[in-house]
């Protein structure tokens, strides 16, 4: 075989592998779940990373910035937020994505007593330059 040949078969075997795609469900779900990774490791531009600029949490009480800044304010303080995710469902609506899932807060001492507990959450994600990234969150404490 000549060397065009191999480069060819090299060429078409990288396509293949490239047409490999991520459901989107699963990006949803892999950006939900480094969202809570980044808030416990208490990274807040990994806490941020798939959120969009214009973020709207809870109509208006949290954005992008103000979560970034909690996370912040929290390790600087040197308290840390657990954050256990139940089962997450994720649906397509039209060319956007719709999670709920229930997240069960706890935390060290201090931190966060009159917020802790489990919430029902829902999130609406988008495509922005070929990722998916969360625009809007709403949550309600359940029970």
């Amino acid at each position: 075989m000549s060397k065009p040949w191999i480069a060819l078969a090299f060429l078409l075997l990288s396509a293949l592998v490239g047409c490999r795609h991520t459901p989107d469900e699963e990006q949803v779900s892999k950006a939900i779940a480094a969202t809570v990774a980044g808030a416990e490791a208490a990274k807040a531009s990994d806490a941020v990373e798939a959120l969009t600029d214009d973020f709207d949490g809870n109509t208006g009480e949290l954005d992008k910035r103000s979560l970034a800044n909690l996370v912040r304010v929290y390790a600087l303080r040197g308290q840390a937020i657990h954050a256990l995710v139940g089962p997450t469902t994720i649906e397509a609506r039209g060319e956007r994505m719709v999670a709920t899932f229930t997240v069960t807060l706890t935390a060290g001492a201090g931190v966060l007593p009159d917020n802790a507990g489990a919430y029902r959450v829902e999130t609406g994600w988008r495509k922005e330059g070929g990722e998916w990234r969360c625009f809007t969150a709403t949550w309600k404490k359940a029970l």
